[in-house]
């Protein structure tokens, strides 16, 4: 029988899928559709120490493969996470994992400091990849002295396991992912969205209220599958790959290039039970090609080139 566990930064994931920060909510929006429990993880909404309203609307408009967003982190903060949301996610027989986001340095250790109290939430996601705010986010993850201050930071005021989602947005992928490694990242995860633009020509106006937002789905699969194959070259520690996964054929590709586990974002709103349909086709993957292991795929493509 095919083996689909893994670990990274000694959390054991029953299998690669996990769903991504942003497109899953908290969990409990996709229970009428799926068992939860059945991923290898979920990466919750992007939450901030203070409540943030968001962008203004509109800040979504759909794209030629794919889809414009400028939500802006829009959530309450981490002391309602705290009174509300944690309760309803620990029940969750799966990984948690918070999707951390900051406007300063101070800002997302006061945050990571917090979570490092919550027993049920085994990992963090530190966001320094944002497109859509004015502060924080994509500032830090596409200037390397930031990048490197903010996840020193971090990694100091937490002890659990820190993994840093990386912006697209960058001439080198690989400085960032090695810079994550040298200040103690368990793992890193790319890609984060693309920096793109729409204007409605009726209005005569930019699609979004922000004017550009992150691009997402399958649209930007082949430009996430070559970062997620220089990452993974350029560092020993897990690669989680994202970016434009629609399909079993699609997570095993990001397999083949190094990724220890992908997430799905996008492919969510289209099918709220794809995650499910993923570890399916992965299992049905590896019988079919003789892989007892999901690590005797992982990166394979590396070791015939």
């Amino acid at each position: 029988m095919a083996d689909l566990s893994l670990t990274i930064g000694g959390i054991r994931f029953k299998n690669p899928v996990l769903a991504a920060s942003g497109t899953f909510g908290y969990g409990s929006e996709y229970d009428d559709f799926i068992d939860v429990s059945q991923l290898g993880g979920i990466v919750l909404k992007g939450t901030t120490y203070e409540p943030r309203q968001g962008n203004p609307y509109p800040r979504m408009a759909e794209t030629p493969c794919g889809m414009l967003n400028a939500v802006g982190l829009q959530n309450n903060g981490i002391d309602y996470f705290e009174k509300h949301i944690y309760p309803v996610v620990s029940r969750y027989d799966t990984n948690v994992i918070m999707n951390v986001n900051g406007s300063t340095v101070e800002d997302y250790v006061a945050l990571a400091s917090r979570i490092n109290k919550l027993e049920k939430i085994p990992a963090i996601e530190l966001n320094i990849s944002c497109p859509n705010v004015k502060l924080g986010g994509m500032a830090f993850g596409t200037n390397s002295v930031s990048a490197r201050e903010v996840i020193r930071a971090v990694r100091e005021a937490y002890s659990r396991v820190l993994i840093v989602k990386l912006s697209p947005n960058v001439t080198d992928i690989t400085e960032f992912a090695r810079i994550s490694e040298e200040e103690g990242a368990d793992s890193v995860s790319l890609i984060n969205t693309l920096l793109g633009m729409s204007v409605d020509i009726e209005s005569i106006r930019p699609s979004l209220s922000t004017v550009t937002g992150g691009l997402s789905g399958p649209a930007i699969k082949p430009v996430a599958l070559r970062m997620v194959w220089q990452a993974a070259k350029a560092v020993k520690i897990p690669v989680i790959g994202i970016g434009g996964i629609m399909s079993a054929s699609d997570a095993v590709e990001f397999i083949l290039a190094g990724a220890a586990a992908i997430q799905v974002g996008t492919a969510s709103f289209i099918n709220p039970a794809i995650t499910v349909s993923l570890i399916e086709g992965i299992k049905e993957y590896m019988n079919a090609r003789g892989f007892n292991d999901i690590n005797d795929f992982t990166g394979l493509i590396n070791k015939i080139l």
